[in-house]
């Protein structure tokens, strides 16, 4: 069982090595970078000479691009700012004395965020079952951008462990990305042809805010879990806001 792990990355020197220092179990690693300015790529020559630059065509596109390098038979992805606990280590080490006609073609993988100070343990962020090892032979990305994830043919199963993920630095930081994957889902929506108005916008927001903190008990976060609602719904009504201004821009 050669495991490949992939990682994109664009200016990611703050988070480059300890991602790598998890996985150093991995037969090996493979960057995907798209012309970082703070030295990331530098400091990932530390860990892999696998190391591809790739104009930024959106983030499917990257992934896509970073598995087509990989030479194992199973690829495990992992972003920069997660990292790889020693429970779920020893969960993918049990896997390679495992015959490969009793293994799933994926397995989904449990992520625990961490945001502004706390342990996330509600509002829909846990425990975020991610597909993040599967074969190669049958795997295929697929979404809705900018949330597009790899997909298998074959039946999957649940590993052991969890992936820690260090998200959002700041409120500021948060409010970018919001900004940044509204854009990219309103394009592909519009590209789509779906169209956008006040009630789409307005309802949408309403319904992202309560799934997020009543039925999905982000109250039980703290503040953090009113703050994690809050921009939930903000992205959603920008999404379809930017998918209105897209569709007037048209006409």
């Amino acid at each position: 069982m050669k495991i490949s792990a992939t990682i994109i990355v664009f200016n990611e020197k703050d988070n480059i090595s300890e991602v790598c220092d998890t996985l150093s179990w991995a037969d090996e690693i493979i960057i995907v970078d798209s012309a970082s300015t703070d030295g990331t790529v530098e400091i990932a020559k530390q860990y892999t000479d696998k190391i591809f630059d790739r104009e930024f065509r959106g983030y499917k596109d990257k992934h896509e691009f970073a598995d087509s390098k990989a030479t194992g038979d199973w690829i495990f992805w992992i972003d920069a700012d997660e990292r790889v606990t020693p429970e779920l280590q020893r969960s993918i080490e049990v896997l390679r004395s495992t015959s490969d006609t009793e293994l799933p073609d994926g397995f989904a993988i449990a992520r625990k965020t961490w945001y502004s100070g706390r342990w996330i343990k509600h509002s829909g962020w846990y425990p975020d079952y991610q597909m993040r090892l599967y074969r190669k032979s049958e795997s295929y990305w697929d979404g809705v951008a900018p949330h597009q994830t790899a997909r298998v043919k074959g039946p999957t199963e649940k590993l052991k462990g969890e992936l820690l993920h260090y998200t959002k630095r700041s409120l500021a930081e948060h409010h970018r990305v919001v900004n940044d994957y509204a854009t990219l889902a309103a394009e592909h929506l519009s590209s789509n042809g779906v169209r956008s108005g006040r009630s789409r916008m307005f309802f949408g927001a309403v319904g992202a805010f309560l799934r997020t903190y009543v039925l999905k008990q982000g109250f039980r976060d703290g503040v953090q879990g009113l703050i994690i609602a809050c921009f939930t719904s903000y992205g959603v009504f920008l999404k379809y806001a930017k998918v209105w201004e897209l569709q007037n821009s048209k006409e």
